[in-house]
């Protein structure tokens, strides 16, 4: 539906519903996917954006640049504090220019585009 940019609030409540509930078998992944998803369509769920928040900071060492990207993406782009996920951004950015090596920063900047 977000790919298509197809407005569904009802199967939106439904993905939050099932969501909560299983949010804590989720990986790096199915959090980025699922925030990106509600960004796209615009769709805010607060709450539901505070547990993806809280299980970024449990996962975030799996988190490859693009899932740090589209999720950090998401946040923004629906008005939702997520310090954590831009802490771990600005980590990984500042670990990679002390190892001179731009392949992270590169690959972080290129999945945010």
């Amino acid at each position: 539906y977000a790919t298509l940019r197809i407005y569904a609030p009802q199967l939106f409540e439904a993905i939050v519903r099932e969501s909560e509930l299983r949010i804590g078998s989720f990986n790096a992944h199915d959090l980025a996917n699922t925030a990106w998803a509600f960004a796209t369509l615009g769709t805010p769920a607060p709450q539901f954006f505070d547990a993806i928040a809280r299980e970024c900071g449990q996962l975030v060492s799996s988190f490859t640049p693009q899932h740090l990207a589209k999720t950090a993406w998401a946040f923004e782009t629906l008005g939702i504090p997520a310090p954590p996920i831009f802490e771990v951004i600005a980590h990984e950015t500042a670990d990679s220019n002390r190892r001179s090596s731009p392949t992270p920063r590169g690959r972080l900047q290129r999945s945010a585009s």
